[in-house]
């Protein structure tokens, strides 16, 4: 079976050619929901050729050409044995295949590493599911890594990743890394229309099941930060790799390229810290308002309670069981009682609208 897309599946013998890319067949797995190494070779006299892992013997003999393997849910297995004929490092391979590692870069003397967080899929807006992406960048050869399909890549494994590759391969992975940016910002610009939303919904109607939603969004928030934190770290270290003299694994060629990628992590990084201050800003509002509401409901509980501790007391006095109260013996003392009773309730009243506690 020949598989180019997850769901394009050609007979073994068939050849697609088109746009300038001859694609040979890539062997999939028939128990797994798709097990996929694929490779394009950059050839200056040939025809770009996209295939399997048998054009690594043609990149091998042909020192001119420019390869790209991405290893797309391939057994750990086969993607260590891979990675090991390439001379990668042991202990930049053993970060590779960890499930979960920092985003980081380092150079070392034949290529250059690289590890960053890309986006699966988004069910809910920043509910990101995060995908692990490795890349080892050579002068003449790419190799990107993830267990599962990435967006980005499958973005770019095309014709305009063929022109990215022919420029050269840390090209190719800064325009990689750029795109994975590109799909979180666009997400981030998803949620900046869903929360406009939250925010007049709740200066109209707050209320606490709004106020777990935001909750949910600003706990989402402290990590997709923490992920940005790291990446545009990471675009430092780029920068600082091109101004280094002592490689030429990346060039001042890729100026450009560098601080295009460093603004675009900037800017995932301002928004994702913007959006948490405004969740923030939110809550704290929310909050307030709570705690103004519950003070105004003491208050008249409050004043109620003032107004009825008085008259409390005078029905007291007379509710005792004495056998001598000379008010009891009055014509007129039950009236008499309800009058001051009146008048007290009536000045506490004055009292407390003067104070402006009513």
């Amino acid at each position: 079976m020949k598989v180019f897309f997850v769901t394009d599946f050609v007979p073994n013998h068939q050849m697609i050619q088109g746009s300038g890319l001859i694609k040979h067949p890539v062997q999939c797995g028939a128990y797994r929901d798709y097990i996929m190494i694929k490779c394009m070779l950059i050839s200056p006299t040939e025809k770009t050729v996209i295939g399997s892992s048998e054009l690594i013997s043609q990149w091998q003999k042909n020192e001119d050409t420019t390869l790209w393997i991405d290893l797309d849910n391939v057994e750990i297995k086969e993607e260590t044995q891979i990675l090991t004929e390439f001379n990668c490092h042991p202990l930049a391979i053993s970060d590779a295949l960890r499930e979960r590692h920092p985003p980081k870069i380092e150079l070392f003397k034949d290529y250059i590493f690289m590890l960053y967080r890309g986006i699966v899929a988004n069910e809910d807006s920043l509910n990101f599911n995060h995908l692990q992406v490795s890349l080892f960048i050579g002068k003449r050869v790419l190799i990107t890594r993830h267990p599962k399909s990435s967006l980005a890549i499958n973005e770019l494994f095309s014709e305009v990743g063929e022109k990215h590759l022919k420029r050269s391969p840390i090209h190719l992975a800064l325009k990689l890394f750029h795109s994975s940016c590109g799909f979180y910002l666009k997400e981030m610009f998803n949620f900046e229309a869903e929360l406009e939303r939250i925010e007049d919904d709740f200066q109209l109607s707050g209320n606490d099941q709004m106020m777990k939603q935001i909750t949910s969004y600003r706990s989402q928030l402290v990590k997709i930060r923490r992920t940005f934190n790291y990446h545009v770290n990471m675009g430092e270290t780029l920068k600082a790799y091109v101004d280094d003299e002592d490689t030429d694994l990346i060039t001042d060629k890729e100026t450009h390229t560098v601080t295009d990628l460093r603004e675009r992590l900037d800017r995932l990084l301002s928004l994702s810290q913007m959006y948490y201050d405004i969740c923030g800003d939110l809550i704290n509002g929310y909050m307030s308002v709570t705690s103004h509401q519950l003070n105004a409901t003491m208050r008249v509980l409050t004043v109620i309670t003032a107004l009825f501790v008085p008259l409390t007391f005078l029905a007291g006095i007379y509710g005792m069981n004495f056998e001598y109260i000379p008010e009891l013996k009055a014509d007129n003392g039950y009236f008499i009682l309800l009058g001051v009773m009146a008048v007290v309730s009536v000045v506490l009243l004055v009292v407390f609208k003067k104070k402006r506690w009513l």
